[in-house]
């Protein structure tokens, strides 16, 4: 199964011999490897900007993989986790999962189902990373809206005619076309349902 040249799969398990064997793996595979013996290593390094995941085992001592995921997801980091553990424990698999997990695998892992899920990692972990480039993007955009072309904006997306705009707001009708027009070039949308597309994925509240 090949890999992208530059994906870096970083591996955290407190066993040598486990990081070992998968460094070996993983480089034979085409991928590049770090390996971590605990959670707060792992924790002290810089993050990858490049395409990368992360697999990571479940129980450790001290801070566990469970921790290292609730935490990666607090800090907002963009990084996709393949679980593998030595014991079948069903909640703490559906906790993973529903934590957004790709994969949750128990020792020994079979090889191609580990590289299969790595692979489904990397390429998560680089589409997570574009949506939220596109929403940073989006809220900058926003960002340059004044307070009464913000205010516009949120109700045009509602579909609210001008009139009823100008009504809900106080202001001329002729005035709301003025802070629409700016709406819509600050935004750099070319029709309205570009514009409420934008707003969804800003994730902007319109308000009615």
């Amino acid at each position: 199964m090949s890999a992208p040249a530059t994906a870096l799969v970083f591996v955290v398990d407190d066993d040598a011999s486990v990081r070992k064997s998968l460094a070996r793996l993983l480089k034979a595979a085409g991928y590049e490897a770090e390996t971590f013996a605990s959670v707060r290593d792992f924790m002290a390094r810089r993050p990858h900007d490049g395409p990368c995941c992360l697999v990571l085992d479940v129980r450790m001592p001290g801070l566990t993989g469970l921790d290292l995921q609730e935490a990666l997801r607090a800090a907002g980091q963009r990084l996709s986790i393949v679980f593998i553990t030595g014991y079948r424990d069903v909640p703490v698999s559906v906790k993973a999962m529903k934590g957004g997990a790709v994969d949750f695998l128990t020792k020994p892992v079979d090889e191609e189902t580990l590289l299969g899920a790595i692979q489904q990692a990397v390429a998560r972990t680089l589409a997570d990373r574009r949506q939220q480039a596109r929403v940073t993007e989006i809220r900058n955009r926003i960002a340059t809206l004044t307070p009464r072309e913000a205010a516009v904006f949120a109700l045009v997306v509602t579909g609210m005619l001008n009139k009823q705009i100008g009504s809900e707001l106080g202001i001329a009708e002729k005035t709301v076309k003025v802070h629409r027009a700016r709406v819509m070039e600050k935004m750099r949308a070319g029709s309205l349902a570009e514009l409420v597309r934008l707003a969804g994925e800003g994730s902007v509240i319109a308000a009615g």
